[in-house]
Order: C-alpha cells, then structure tokens, then sequence
C-alpha cells in the first residue's frame, strides 16, 4: 500500500481527503477480497485439477498481499486517527462509519461498485505476480 503513503495529502479538518477514501475503501474492501480467495482456492483443492498447485500458489501470493495491504493501510490510518468501523448492511449498500480527527461519517458502497473494485483489485494483484515472476 505505499502508493497511499507517497501522497503528501493535508487532512483537512472535518473533510476526509480523496486519498483518505480510497485507504477507506480499500480497507473494507480487502476481507471481502480475502474471502473470495479463500473460497477459491478450497473448490480448487477439491476439483482434482491438473493446475491447481499453480492456482493455489497465486491464491496464497494473494492471501499474503491482502494481508501486508491491511496492515499497511491500519497502520496508516491510524496515524491520521481514522478509524473505521462497520454499520450496517442492507441488500444493495454496505455502509461503514468512520471516525477522524474528532468527526464521524458515513462511508456506504454499493454492491455494484464494491464487485467492480474487487475485480480491478484482483487483476492488480495478478498482474503483480505476473511480474513478479517476469523479474525473476
């Protein structure tokens, strides 16, 4: 997550900054992520099929990458006193609320955006591997 940290965004008070959202975002987003793969790689492990240590091995690449990027964006986000805490959930919104600097909001995602995210995520953390593997 050191794209978040190379920003040099100034917390403006009562405003979360854009930069602040998307660590928000991410941070919700990661555990949804997390499961997915985890889910994954179990049907993997059960099918029998000839590529699965291949598939497991990505799956645990990106197990390990989601939990790196947790910590990462905790450890950030504390350090801008953020802290985010889930709410509620209805069928088409996931909402959060988020404490900063001595306010507090409401931070929702639809469904809609949250699979759109974690499909781009999970193409990011793919094509990392894929260049990680290239670099070797």
């Amino acid at each position: 997550m050191s794209e978040y940290m190379s920003y040099s965004d100034k917390p403006l008070g009562n405003m979360l900054t854009d930069i602040e959202r998307t660590m928000i975002r991410d941070l919700i987003l990661l555990p949804y992520i997390d499961t997915m793969v985890a889910k994954s790689m179990k049907e993997i492990e059960l099918s029998g099929n000839v590529l699965s240590r291949a598939y497991l091995t990505t799956g645990r690449y990106i197990q390990k990458r989601i939990i790196q990027d947790v910590y990462d964006l905790r450890r950030e986000l504390k350090k801008r006193n953020i802290k985010v805490i889930e709410d509620t959930q209805d069928e088409f919104i996931t909402y959060n609320k988020v404490f900063f600097r001595g306010y507090q909001e409401r931070f929702g995602m639809t469904r809609d955006v949250m699979r759109t995210e974690i499909s781009l995520r999970l193409t990011q953390y793919t094509a990392d591997l894929g260049d990680a593997l290239k670099n070797k």
